[in-house]
């Protein structure tokens, strides 16, 4: 895939198409009430500097724990926005981040604090940084999980460190866009630190024991995939040549 392919398929989605609409709207909404120059300044900084520390929280606590699969409304959800993207990485069908998650949040986590400087302008400038952020978050995530090759070494970093999130240990490089907040909270690794690769890269901890008690999100799969994704693929195919 050539960066061109990438970015047309890129704005094309329509989570991205819907972000930059939202964002042009906040945009018109501090037209309307302005903020002070160092009050629109200070929000849309903080609306960028914001999204990287929720994301990684989020990622960690609430995508990375154990506690929604044990709710049966929960479930699908969890299912939706991370079980099923780490079973397999290369499924772009939930690459992207789902509407109904990602906009409250980026709400709640901008809204407030924007207000908070600057009033309705304020809030307006940090709802707009955070969806644009997203977007710049959503277009490494595609660099990291398509088959395109970045030519920069500082991307190529991202990559890997993202690749073994998600094909060495889960438990760690929680970041996509950066890697200061995992640096600083001691879940920064490479995988020449860690001496094997974890049993729940792939499942999260969600297994068949785990589902006896829990058993939604593996109803809603039709089961619990192990292994390596591109393992599981070659046994469905020789399993479809024999049949």
């Amino acid at each position: 895939m050539t960066l061109r392919e990438l970015v047309v398929a890129y704005f094309q989605h329509y989570t991205i198409m819907a972000y930059l609409a939202l964002a042009l709207a906040a945009f018109g909404v501090y037209a309307w009430q302005p903020a002070g120059l160092v009050a629109s300044i200070a929000a849309f900084a903080a609306g960028v500097m914001v999204y990287p520390l929720v994301w990684h929280l989020l990622h960690q606590y609430v995508l990375h724990g154990t506690w929604m699969y044990k709710h049966k409304w929960l479930s699908p959800t969890w299912k939706r926005i991370h079980y099923d993207h780490h079973q397999d990485p290369n499924d772009l069908s939930v690459l992207f981040g789902a509407l109904h998650t990602t906009l409250p949040t980026i709400a709640i986590a901008t809204l407030p604090i924007g207000f908070l400087i600057g009033g309705i302008g304020g809030a307006a400038m940090a709802f707009a940084a955070g969806l644009l952020t997203t977007c710049y978050y959503e277009f490494m995530h595609c660099i990291q999980h398509l088959s395109f090759k970045p030519k920069w070494k500082w991307v190529q970093h991202m990559k890997q460190r993202h690749n073994e999130h998600h094909y060495f240990d889960e438990t760690g490089n929680f970041g996509i866009t950066n890697y200061w907040w995992d640096h600083l909270l001691g879940t920064y690794y490479q995988k020449k630190d860690r001496a094997k690769r974890s049993k729940t890269v792939f499942n999260l901890g969600y297994d068949e024991t785990v589902a006896k008690d829990y058993p939604w999100v593996k109803e809603l799969s039709g089961g619990i995939a192990t292994g390596h994704p591109r393992r599981r693929a070659l046994t469905k195919e020789n399993d479809q040549a024999t049949a």
